[in-house]
């Protein structure tokens, strides 16, 4: 057989999948997500500003919160610009070395926010089924443990993705199913047996994410048994509704995961529109929606924005 040439052992780029047929739609898509992005920071800087000057917000809960905007950040400022030039200026080829540090920033920063809402969940279990010990145990010192803690648990976990694919060779096909690089899109590019990478990125997903989604769930039936034996349902609907703005956040996380996930296993025959739509809504829905469900479900942070616009119509 012919040996395999340099170019496809060590591929110089992938090349950014565009919508066939509606690339003249490209600058109102880049318009729509640009705006998107805007929010998004806006609305978590904003989010951090906010808990960081009213000392009222200085509990476990915003501190979460906090790492909440951090991630989302985070995450949209590594996907979002790159995607913007390629609707915009048809930057279509990301170099091999800049999609694996996307594709890790991606996963990774994902791996830390399913961290922090498993860790949201926690903190509303102890608030309402251990009142008097929610203070003892999230000090603020734990809650910079558990942030340190999600960071290292979402590095240690997913940077054996981009390590497993540096040695695949890559056929002359390197075009991506999004605008960005995801492990699985990258991975069935992979002209060689990727089974390592496969069952690797399988568990992890399962260990952080998966696991995170049952302990989130668990933590939300026992919250619910606490709920239930309290003696009116006023008193049920006040306590519940300290963890609406919660379970929401979860599902603006979970939901677009999942249906980007189920896309990639069962959607190979639809049309790349439906690739491209999951792909942002996972990369830019959680982080428009969190500061948003807050924003509306917490009186201090409503209260200090307004007083924000007020001094600044004055």
């Amino acid at each position: 057989m012919p040996s395999p040439n340099i170019s496809d052992l060590s591929p110089s780029s992938f090349i950014l999948a565009s919508i066939p047929g509606l690339e003249a739609a490209h600058f109102w898509m880049a318009i729509l997500l640009c705006s998107m992005y805007i929010v998004a920071v806006t609305g978590n800087c904003a989010v951090l500003f906010i808990v960081k000057t009213e000392p009222s917000l200085h509990a476990p809960m915003y501190f979460f919160l906090c790492m909440l905007a951090a991630i989302d950040l985070a995450l949209s400022t590594s996907t979002v610009p790159r995607i913007l030039s390629f609707y915009w200026f048809n930057t279509r080829e990301i170099s091999f070395g800049a999609c694996l540090v996307q594709m890790f920033l991606i996963h990774t920063l994902s791996a830390i926010e399913s961290t922090v809402l498993l860790a949201m969940a926690v903190d509303r279990y102890v608030a309402i089924c251990h009142p008097l010990r929610h203070a003892a145990i999230l000090t603020n010192a734990a809650t910079v443990k558990i942030g340190l803690v999600a960071m290292a648990r979402g590095v240690l976990f997913f940077l054996p993705l981009p390590l497993l694919l540096l040695p695949l060779p890559f056929c002359s096909s390197r075009l991506l199913s999004h605008a960005f690089c995801l492990h699985q899109d990258v991975m069935n590019l992979a002209c060689a047996n990727a089974t390592p990478s496969v069952v690797y990125g399988l568990t992890a997903i399962l260990l952080v994410m998966g696991l995170d989604a049952i302990l989130i769930c668990l933590s939300y039936i026992l919250i619910l048994k606490a709920v239930l034996r309290l003696a009116s349902w006023k008193e049920r609907l006040k306590v519940f509704s300290t963890c609406v703005a919660h379970i929401c956040v979860v599902l603006a996380f979970y939901v677009p995961l999942i249906g980007l996930s189920v896309v990639h296993r069962f959607g190979k025959g639809l049309a790349p529109l439906v690739h491209i739509i999951m792909g942002n809504i996972y990369i830019l829905v959680p982080s428009v929606l969190n500061p948003i469900i807050y924003g509306v479900r917490t009186k201090q942070i409503q209260r200090r924005i307004l007083n924000l616009i007020h001094i600044y119509n004055n």
